[in-house]
């Protein structure tokens, strides 16, 4: 990977975090919240097998590419906190996720849909300072069998990973789907299914969703 490159994607990431925490009026301060532990869920089948060469926190523009992700662009960001609310800086926040024609890319995924050569499936970024991250995407799509999703690993110093998904609030597909309604606790189920809104002050015609990762501190609760 050309460090240089490596270097600008940084740069756009720490600019990026700002802009996002502002629009979506991101709290500094957390006294008298409570906070729900970000329930640990399945890997899947595509977790890549092989990184992509470009796999910073634009999974909607690829390196090379000459056209951007097919698709609905979405900014998804929060913060990364503990179960007291205090920020988790320097933590590898990994996503991944079917392109817009409901297809991995993985070469798992054998179906017959296509592969879009704009979108880069996975991404990754760090946590800043104040816990914050951000990456540009597209809207979840279903594909058979699941709801609209987003994978999510993080890896914060010091802690177990955790691995989890995000859903799509109102997404007709929410009732069946078997993962999601595998987690019992209502809070729970609620910190993982979010709202994907409107937002041009981000970028015309893109959507914004907020979701904020909340580590728990006891083991137990962490995928093994």
């Amino acid at each position: 990977m050309d460090m240089r490159g490596s270097r600008h994607s940084r740069r756009r990431v720490v600019a990026g975090i700002g802009a996002f925490a502002a629009v979506l009026a991101l709290p500094a301060a957390h006294a008298a919240r409570s906070f729900v532990r970000t329930p640990p869920q399945s890997t899947g089948p595509f977790y890549p097998r092989d990184f992509p060469l470009d796999r910073d926190n634009d999974l909607a523009r690829v390196a090379g590419a000459p056209q951007g992700a097919k698709g609905t662009i979405a900014h998804v960001g929060g913060r990364l906190l503990d179960e007291d609310g205090r920020a988790i800086a320097g933590a590898r926040i990994e996503i991944w996720q079917c392109n817009a024609f409901g297809r991995y890319h993985h070469p798992g995924d054998r179906r017959d849909a296509p592969i879009d050569p704009g979108f880069q499936g996975y991404g990754e970024t760090v946590s800043a300072s104040d816990g914050a991250y951000r990456f540009r995407t597209i809207k979840p799509v279903p594909y058979p069998g699941r709801t609209p999703h987003i994978h999510f690993a993080i890896t914060a110093p010091g802690e177990r990973r955790l691995v989890t998904q995000m859903y799509v609030d109102g997404a007709p597909e929410n009732a069946r789907d078997f993962l999601l309604n595998s987690i019992r606790d209502d809070a729970q189920r609620r910190a993982i299914t979010v709202a994907f809104n409107p937002n041009d002050s981000l970028e015309a015609g893109a959507l914004a969703a907020s979701f904020d990762i909340v580590l728990a501190r006891d083991p137990r609760f962490q995928p093994g």
